[in-house]
């Protein structure tokens, strides 16, 4: 398993790709899945994994939350941002996508 330092320097650099791909007036098709609602799934999917494998001994509802929050705030930003809009229904697929983290960290848990 990769050292805590490198986990977190992953969390810290997705969540600052996934800033500005949320505040690009177009999100490159590179990274498009295709589906806004997937985009965010996986995305945040990814944002709780990362959190729960770089700071094991942290509460997983204090992350849950904060990310829930971050991921709020972008909703608000993109609200201000071209070609962009705010959606509760993005904020679902954000909390979806936290909640896929949640059932992984806790199936892997069982597997050790």
């Amino acid at each position: 398993m990769p050292s805590a330092l490198l986990l977190r320097l992953l969390f810290w650099l997705a969540l600052g790709a996934i800033t500005v791909l949320a505040l690009a007036p177009k999100p490159p098709a590179g990274v498009d899945l295709g589906w806004d609602k997937l985009n965010h799934v996986a995305a945040f999917a990814v944002l709780g994994l990362l959190a729960r494998a770089a700071w094991p001994r942290s509460g997983w509802a204090r992350w849950a939350l904060a990310l829930l929050a971050y991921g709020a705030l972008l909703e608000l930003a993109q609200g201000q941002t071209p070609n962009r809009s705010a959606e509760w229904a993005d904020l679902l697929a954000d909390g979806a996508g936290l909640l896929m983290a949640a059932a992984c960290a806790w199936l892997a848990g069982q597997r050790r």
